[in-house]
């Protein structure tokens, strides 16, 4: 198998001798002249898909050996792979100009604080006058244009298309998502990292990872990614990130509050309107404000604090970023008074918020929360376990359920539930009002699960709705 890359206006790249100016797994997208890769997914297999790819002028069909296709391949110039998967990814590499290569990628993965930590670093990397790209869960942005996110980190055609687009524009740097689903199925294969950040593990995707062990072998991938001169940097007060350590050829930079580390926080406070503690770190002693509440908050803040530090950007840049930043959309976003938006979706997510918002409350905490269908169906008594605990009142509902009948999760709910503090509402519009109308002028009002997402997923449909709109009619 030979690659080559034409350096051209029009972009082409020979495979096997065979030219092509386009390449793609989705034979809705083929066009003349493409190379459709045939690759097995969990329900069907690309290779079904090579006489749709065919009819739409593709000149090239690359799939494993022994994959369905039938008297579809006899009709076209096929070339056998071992594995489609990364054949896909390094050949979008190579069809872009290994665009990673030319710039600098942080990699942030963990079940919690991708999202925030990926906002922190672009307010680092615009506070020291360089521009940053961001691909992740709310959208894919860069230059002042924005993408709506399909997946947490996209497919290896689209990534490795918009870190080229990012380096036409000769931004720096590109703060990425990486999901344990992409780096098991190879989507940032063919990606050098500059840095590979680990935030924490807790439950979530048993249903696609089967074990906790699985899912932090699939986490663990990132770090075999780090270019020869990267950063690995680790959350040290988490047992995994512990694990990490213990993989890696190289010391990493390490944060932590309870557990000796190269960047960590002291006497940390916590207000109704933020928090303050001292960031100690190598010939750096500083008190930081923030305006986010939570201790995972910190955390986050100092995983942000590492990579501006191993950037060797200016610490008055950094402590001014951090000091300055407001919101991640949907995450303990306020909505009004004392209520408070958030994607919170995994039993250890749910329990931080409320213990985050617990100190800095006069009155109740009520939760409204469901779980999504065909997920892991496990977390959902251990969800419904810590609502009723750890909150006053919980209101359950739907939460993307899918083909799934929404009575019956939220029955899997129910099990878990230690008190009587809760009612059922599968319709989450009226969830979110019946819990409106119970909220007290001291009480907080907590609707977790969806944070920025602005649709339902249902069994053959996907409707609009929004957390946001609906508090503030129901407030109305």
């Amino acid at each position: 198998m030979t690659l080559s890359v034409q350096a051209e206006r029009r972009r082409t790249m020979k495979i096997d001798g065979v030219e092509i100016g386009g390449i793609t797994c989705d034979s809705r997208e083929v066009k003349k002249g493409y190379a459709f890769v045939a690759v097995k997914g969990s329900r069907r297999d690309g290779s079904s898909f090579a006489g749709e790819a065919l009819k739409r002028g593709a000149s090239l069909i690359i799939s494993e050996k022994g994959a369905g296709g039938g008297s579809v391949f006899g009709k076209a110039r096929r070339v056998v792979v071992k594995d489609a998967r990364k054949f896909l990814a390094e050949a979008s590499a190579e069809f872009y100009g290994r665009p990673s290569e030319k710039m600098k990628v942080a990699g942030v993965t963990g079940t919690n604080g991708k999202t925030t930590v990926t906002y922190l670093i672009e307010a680092i990397a615009k506070r020291s006058g360089e521009d940053c790209g961001v691909i992740g869960t709310v959208n894919y942005r860069f230059s002042g244009k924005e993408l709506r996110a399909k997946n947490t980190t996209p497919g290896p055609v689209e990534l490795q298309r918009l870190l080229a687009g990012m380096l036409r524009r000769r931004i720096k740097y590109c703060a990425m998502e990486v999901s344990s689903h992409a780096l098991v199925q190879q989507r940032v294969r063919g990606i050098s990292f500059s840095q590979a950040i680990f935030t924490n593990l807790t439950q979530d995707h048993l249903d696609y990872h089967k074990s906790l062990n699985n899912y932090f072998s699939a986490k663990a991938r990132l770090f075999r990614l780090l270019r020869d001169t990267g950063t690995a940097i680790v959350n040290n007060d988490d047992k995994y990130g512990r694990r990490i350590k213990k993989l890696l050829s190289r010391r990493p930079v390490t944060y932590g509050i309870k557990n000796r580390s190269t960047v960590m926080a002291r006497d940390i406070c916590f207000g109704a309107k933020g928090s303050k503690f001292t960031l100690v770190a190598p010939g750096i002693e500083s008190s930081i404000r923030t305006p986010m509440i939570g201790l995972y908050n910190i955390y986050n803040i100092l995983a942000a604090v590492c990579w501006g530090i191993s950037e060797k950007i200016s610490f008055n840049h950094i402590k001014s970023a951090i000091e300055e930043f407001k919101c991640v959309p949907g995450r303990l976003e306020r909505a009004g008074d004392n209520i408070f938006i958030d994607y919170a979706h995994t039993p250890d997510a749910l329990s931080n918020v409320i213990k985050a918002l617990r100190p800095l409350i006069a009155g109740r905490i009520i939760v409204v929360f469901g779980c999504g269908g065909e997920r892991d169906r496990s977390k959902r008594p251990k969800m419904g376990r810590i609502a009723t605990e750890l909150a006053d009142y919980a209101v359950i509902t739907t939460d993307n359920p899918r083909s799934e009948d929404p009575l019956r999760i939220t029955a899997e709910i129910c099990r878990g539930a230690r008190r009587g503090n809760y009612c059922v509402l599968v319709d989450r519009f009226e969830a979110i009002r019946k819990a409106v109308s119970l909220k007290g002028r001291n009480d907080c009002l907590v609707i977790a699960g969806k944070g920025h997402e602005d649709y339902q997923a249902l069994k053959e449909k996907v409707v609009h709705f929004s957390d946001r709109e609906a508090v503030r009619k129901c407030l109305r």
